[in-house]
């Protein structure tokens, strides 16, 4: 089966780029599966973990929001922040975690807004997820 190209972009660096057989995405109506010859579309994108299929291999990624454009010849995800799994820093991200629950739970006290902390909070987690998922994935092998 051909594939498509995929091109991982954020405003730091390219984070990926090359052919693929598919793309699973965190698309803002839920899990989101493109294969070659998709029908074009552009949604945004949720924190959550990406995968990329390619030649019986499965990298992951751990996006933190952005968009997704599926056109004829190629893939392009604009994402916020995007890193590989084992790039993410776990006792960074595990840090983070903790102190967007800490607002969460102190919002109405502090003054703190909801929404961000709620926010951190996913980032968080969905870095935490691609590198569980990276480390079990290890431990198998």
């Amino acid at each position: 089966m051909p594939g498509i190209r995929l091109d991982i972009v954020t405003a730091e660096r390219m984070v990926y780029s090359d052919d693929v057989d598919m793309v699973v995405a965190p698309g803002s109506e839920g899990q989101l599966g493109i294969l070659p010859h998709h029908t074009p579309l552009m949604t945004a994108l949720l924190p959550g973990e990406l995968r990329i299929k390619r030649g019986g291999e499965e990298l992951l990624l751990a996006i933190t929001g952005g968009f997704l454009e599926v056109r004829p010849d190629k893939v392009v995800i604009l994402a916020d922040a995007a890193e590989r799994a084992e790039e993410i820093d776990v006792s960074r991200a595990e840090a983070a975690r903790k102190r967007a629950q800490e607002r969460l739970t102190q919002q109405r006290e502090l003054g703190i807004d909801g929404a961000r902390a709620e926010a951190s909070l996913r980032r968080s987690l969905a870095r935490l997820k691609v590198a569980e998922m990276a480390r079990r994935r290890k431990a198998r092998r």
